[in-house]
């Protein structure tokens, strides 16, 4: 089977037009119940994957970065057991205010994938990565966790099979074949079972560019 092709700079912005789609579904009064199978409520879900965002653009934004730390954004928790985010958003803003923060980190993600050179490599604790690692990773995140936080709002949303399909060959080369992409994603990333395959209790992706 031929490769699906790189993960790109469009991608990237894809993932994060779809996942500020969905989360306009979220009724106001939702922000706070938990985000599907995770313990952060929607908002602080949302907060985590804008902040991630931001961090992996971040981590491409230096012309000499660390193989081995990442970029030293001071990190802190709003709430016990919360995400540790450098990226959070006045709760007084709403709903939108939190989307445009995450529009917003996703389209420095898309910056920097567009133009970050091919053979740059920077630190991730999955393998020091170049700028399509880092743009895959921003995509599994959005996809991955706005799942989390709309599966039971729209129980058949699925993205586009070839864009799940471009992330797996990139980050999980393990990833089952004899599935559909988007629930061999899903699988991958510990969120549900397959025919012979039990729900994952620990993963994790390679950041590493495959060659």
């Amino acid at each position: 089977m031929d490769a699906p092709g790189p993960v790109t700079a469009d991608d990237v912005g894809l993932a994060v037009r779809l996942s500020a789609a969905a989360l306009r579904l979220v009724p106001a009064d939702g922000w706070d119940e938990a985000a599907g199978p995770l313990t952060w409520s929607r908002w602080e879900t949302a907060e985590h994957l804008a902040d991630d965002l931001f961090a992996y653009a971040a981590q491409l934004g230096s012309p000499d970065p660390s193989s081995t730390a990442h970029v030293p954004f001071g990190l802190r928790r709003r709430t016990p057991g919360g995400p540790a985010n450098t990226v959070f958003v006045e709760r007084s803003e709403g709903p939108e205010g939190l989307l445009r923060v995450l529009e917003a980190s996703g389209a420095l993600l898309v910056a920097m994938v567009r133009v970050t050179a091919p053979e740059l490599r920077s630190h991730h604790v999955f393998g020091a990565s170049d700028a399509e690692g880092f743009g895959a990773m921003g995509v599994v995140e959005a996809l991955v966790h706005t799942h989390d936080m709309t599966a039971c709002l729209d129980p058949g949303r699925q993205p586009p099979a070839d864009l799940c399909a471009r992330v797996l060959h990139r980050l999980f080369p393990h990833a089952p074949t004899d599935a559909e992409p988007w629930p061999a994603l899903l699988w991958s990333t510990g969120r549900l079972e397959l025919p012979g395959r039990p729900r994952l209790t620990a993963w994790r992706w390679y950041g590493e560019p495959r060659r």
